[in-house]
């Protein structure tokens, strides 16, 4: 019996420093669907549509698998953001800061990245119709076998951009900055280049660029010539 009960107290007291040591190790800082925006916010998997977060500083915030149609994120600060999956149809993103942001197999339809900074962004198998990249800084990004039908790439500085095996018909590329793009195996039917220096681009091939459309101040790479009646010609 009293054996029993000298031992109590030292039972507790390890049963007391389990639970503390357990309480001192950090705990992963998950953010719920309710939670404001903030640097390094958790909204995977939620419903944020049709919002105003113009402006705000989301940087490093991870939107994976999340629903954002119809959100403005006009000047947002989103550098390293993780977008992948997310769903972003209609939504705005003019001006905002997403370099080195994810957005592989993201989904976007006449949404707006006019004048975005995307340098080093991850767009690798996104799924885009009819988005708005014009004046967009896409400087490194990998476009790599996505689908951008119709999407406008006017005046945007795309310089070391990959393209390679990326579904591209008529998208509009006009005045574009492309050296050093890799273009290998890019779909471009009736894509245009009016007006574009492709000298320095890699992987274009003659039979990409007889689908596709220029003008005389397109400018071709060694080996290549403009076809005999560009496709866009008169359109």
């Amino acid at each position: 019996m009293n054996n029993a009960v000298s031992k109590s107290p030292a039972k507790l007291w390890l049963a007391v420093a389990a639970v503390v040591s357990v309480l001192a190790i950090p705990q992963p800082v998950q953010a719920g669907c309710s939670d404001r925006p903030a640097a390094a916010m958790d909204w995977t998997g939620c419903s944020k549509e049709r919002l105003m977060l113009n402006g705000l500083d989301m940087s490093a915030g991870i939107f994976e698998n999340a629903f954002l149609s119809g959100t403005g994120f006009k000047g947002a600060l989103m550098a390293g953001a993780n977008l992948q999956r997310s769903e972003l149809v209609r939504s705005s993103f003019i001006g905002a800061d997403l370099t080195g942001s994810n957005l592989e197999k993201a989904l976007a339809s006449r949404s707006d990245f006019g004048g975005a900074i995307l340098r080093g962004a991850r767009l690798v198998k996104a799924e885009f119709l009819r988005v708005n990249f014009a004046k967009a800084d896409l400087t490194d990004a990998d476009l790599s076998g996505g689908d951008f039908y119709r999407n406008d790439f006017s005046d945007a500085q795309m310089t070391g951009a990959d393209l390679h095996d990326a579904i591209m018909p008529r998208a509009v590329f006009t005045g574009a900055t492309m050296k050093g793009v890799n273009l290998a195996g890019a779909f471009l039917l009736q894509a245009h280049f009016e007006n574009v220096d492709l000298s320095g681009v890699v992987g274009l091939e003659q039979t990409q660029l007889d689908l596709a459309c220029g003008d005389e101040a397109t400018i071709l790479p060694v080996g290549l010539v403009a076809p005999a009646h560009w496709p866009c010609f008169g359109e």
